[in-house]
């Protein structure tokens, strides 16, 4: 650990030793860009930023009833920083823990979690294939059918855009940019 700062590699090294189904590993790359995305927007760290965006749902396949409290045990093993720690286990707040997303990092978290799913579901079904091309209006036409991506609860990512102050179309812009930036690597590039 550089620094006694976790980085990217350390970061992967520990996804892919508890992952290796590749529906999470994406998905897990799917959050680290866009917290990337919204820490440079907002003029913050964005390796730490992304670095816990990518262990955020580390324990996830092998732990689903421990779901934050394994990748908690987990993370302090390993040695990381608590801030680290507290921002893994605030984005299952309500539902797994009862860690509040406070800081800024934390809600951001907490908010494109679930939205990461729907916007990926949404490029699918796109005839390009893409999030390259993708309009907040095409989430947002999804949003409405419940039955499409049914999984993604859509009231957690309402309460992070009130936690944040920000719109649902512009927690969508977000999303939608960031993944863009690693739409390859999420095989949402499509033909474009």
């Amino acid at each position: 650990m550089a620094e006694g700062r976790p980085g990217r590699e350390e970061a992967m090294e520990l996804l892919k030793r508890y992952n290796k189904g590749e529906g999470l590993i994406k998905h897990a790359l799917a959050v680290e860009a866009v917290m990337r995305h919204c820490a440079r927007k907002r003029g913050e760290d964005e390796e730490k930023w992304g670095v816990i965006g990518l262990v955020h749902d580390l324990d996830y396949e092998q732990y689903p009833e421990q779901h934050c409290q394994k990748t908690e045990e987990i993370l302090r093993e390993a040695g990381w920083p608590e801030e680290y720690i507290r921002a893994v286990m605030s984005h299952g707040w309500g539902l797994r823990t009862e860690v509040r997303p406070e800081s800024e990092m934390e809600k951001v978290l907490y908010a494109i979690d679930e939205l990461t799913g729907l916007v990926a579901a949404t490029a699918l079904v796109r005839p390009s294939k893409s999030v390259m091309d993708m309009k907040v209006k095409s989430v947002k036409k999804k949003w409405k059918e419940k039955a499409f991506a049914a999984g993604v609860d859509r009231g957690v990512i309402e309460k992070g855009a009130e936690m944040l102050g920000v719109s649902v179309e512009e927690l969508i812009e977000d999303t939608i940019m960031g993944m863009r930036e690693a739409a390859d690597e999420l095989g949402l590039k499509g033909g474009i």
